[in-house]
């Protein structure tokens, strides 16, 4: 009568083996810890201790962390209260790492949960009990790292020797018998990539070669469909391909190559003609990418939502920015948005002045203010070809649109049309004072050449070149600039390079 009014308790089963060897018997190690757990509950049965139905099975899991989806299930079911008991067949098949044992035992500790190990018996609500339980793991722990240096150390030799240790097989080559050996048909495909990049010498037409010859990464057959493979290459496993000393018939192994017991595909002069284009595209890379902190970088999409990274270009000495879709940049032109590439100081210029507008600030806001809220109050921005979307940080569903048109599809975008419609536009009048000022000097002798201008001024002599001619503009034009009465359509990106002399040519050319 007395054990049907007891409250029962409530007892988990956790069950671990580190290694899948014995797994595929009928009765394995996790059998065999099961069984004795479940006898031990039932010598306890006087106590009301009742075996929960829940398995908690980590086959082929480490004990040297908590990364375990049997152990976080348990985890769960003791957060949601459905556990009173954690019996285990022995302490290091909870945790053989003595920091992941104290977070466990303060989960415990918190949702009053008591923890038995049935060949290793501990009263954990003693100090006793606590340092024989600490000493214990100390010693699995130890035990845990010895086996890794053991591993580590039989890797080193095998590989020193030359011997394939296992890992991601290689395009080109089969695992068999615990040794690489060459596909034909895989290793004629690493061959055509080797020389299709020493011919084509770019890392974007290679992969849109590849692509036409139907040239995917290697297929796998794994149970996670992430790892299966077959897939168009990107320039990452292009990358890591080109490298891979292993195509000669080497193994790494701590920063140092081996010759390897496997058979070679490529020659070293295939190869050495491919590394010493690698580096000089390299160079070339660094070179371009943009480290000046383009004010919209992780924030500007295209309209199929890739990523736009910063990037530049410089011709004849003058520096351009651009944001380029990541899908362009990796050589899927025909995944990249409508808008692929953009002018980086036209799109900021047009997000700062919705900014502006939208806050209702002043126009006398200085830049660095407004560009600070473009970074704190953006959450994304979005191109299309006929506008562009700025979806604010404070609300999702607030967003502000912005006429825009871009000329050519995947080609630089035209410049908006000017947003000073009704006041002078601060970029034209300034290009105007700055070339009469230019002028002026030359005139006076302050300075004897553009030259000279353009090394006062820190600028390519091209650059004083282009932005003089503004000051043989016809007065008309100039007025109208200056009062702020052009036509809308009229920015300073968007006055062609080369205009007429004649004052007619130049208001026909403007459209005055």
């Amino acid at each position: 009568m007395a054990a049907s009014n007891m409250k029962p308790v409530r007892c988990a089963i956790y069950t671990r083996k580190s290694t899948e060897h014995g797994l595929e018997l009928e009765f394995n190690s996790l059998d065999a810890q099961r069984e004795a757990c479940e006898a031990y509950i039932k010598s306890q049965a006087s106590q009301g201790w009742r075996v929960l139905p829940q398995p908690y099975d980590d086959p082929a899991f480490s004990g040297g962390n908590l990364d375990r989806p049997a152990l976080k299930q348990l985890l769960a079911d003791i957060e949601a209260g459905l556990i009173d008991v954690i019996v285990v067949y022995k302490i290091d098949r909870l945790t053989r790492s003595l920091a992941d044992f104290a977070k466990l035992v303060e989960t415990f500790d918190r949702k009053s949960i008591s923890f038995v190990a049935v060949t290793q018996q501990f009263n954990t609500t003693s100090s006793m009990g606590r340092l024989t339980l600490n000493v214990l793991l100390s010693f699995a722990q130890f035990e845990r790292e010895l086996a890794s240096e053991r591993v580590r150390d039989k890797v080193a030799a095998s590989r020193r020797k030359g011997k394939w240790t296992g890992g991601t097989v290689p395009l080109g080559y089969e695992a068999k018998d615990k040794k690489l050996v060459i596909n034909l048909k895989e290793a004629e495909t690493v061959r055509t990539i080797f020389r299709q990049y020493i011919a084509l010498k770019s890392f974007g037409r290679l992969v849109q070669n590849l692509d036409q010859r139907g040239i995917v990464t290697k297929r796998r057959y794994t149970k996670a469909p992430k790892y299966r493979g077959g897939i168009p290459f990107t320039y990452g496993p292009l990358a890591h391909l080109l490298k891979n000393r292993v195509y000669l018939g080497e193994v790494h192994h701590d920063g140092k190559w081996y010759p390897a017991e496997h058979k070679p595909i490529l020659d070293h002069k295939t190869f050495d003609q491919v590394q010493t284009l690698l580096a000089e595209n390299r160079v070339t890379t660094q070179t371009r990418r943009s480290t000046s902190g383009a004010l919209l970088a992780g924030k500007i999409l295209d309209d199929r939502g890739n990523r736009m990274s910063p990037s530049f270009a410089v011709k004849n000495g003058i520096r351009y920015r651009f944001y380029i879709s990541r899908a362009l940049m990796r050589g899927r032109k025909t995944q990249a948005g409508s808008v692929a590439r953009i002018p980086a100081q036209a799109i900021e210029n047009l997000v700062i002045t919705a900014i502006r507008e939208h806050l209702a600030l002043d126009v006398q806001t200085p830049d660095d203010q407004l560009r600070h809220l473009v970074v704190d109050s953006v959450a994304d921005v979005v191109v299309h070809p006929k506008k562009i979307t700025i979806r604010l940080q404070s609300d999702n569903a607030q967003t502000i649109e912005i006429p825009w048109q871009a000329s050519v599809k995947n080609g630089p975008a035209l410049a908006p049309s000017s947003n000073y419609a009704d006041q002078p536009d601060p970029k034209l009048l300034q290009a105007i004072v700055r070339a009469h000022a230019w002028l002026r000097d030359l005139k006076l002798g302050k300075f004897d050449s553009v030259e000279a201008i353009a090394t006062s001024v820190k600028l390519h002599p091209k650059v004083v070149r282009q932005e003089l001619r503004y000051a043989f503009l016809a007065p008309s034009i100039t007025q109208a600039i200056l009062t702020g009465d052009q036509p809308p359509t009229i920015t300073l990106a968007r006055i062609p390079k080369t205009l007429p002399l004649a004052w007619s040519g130049q208001c026909r050319t403007l459209g005055f």
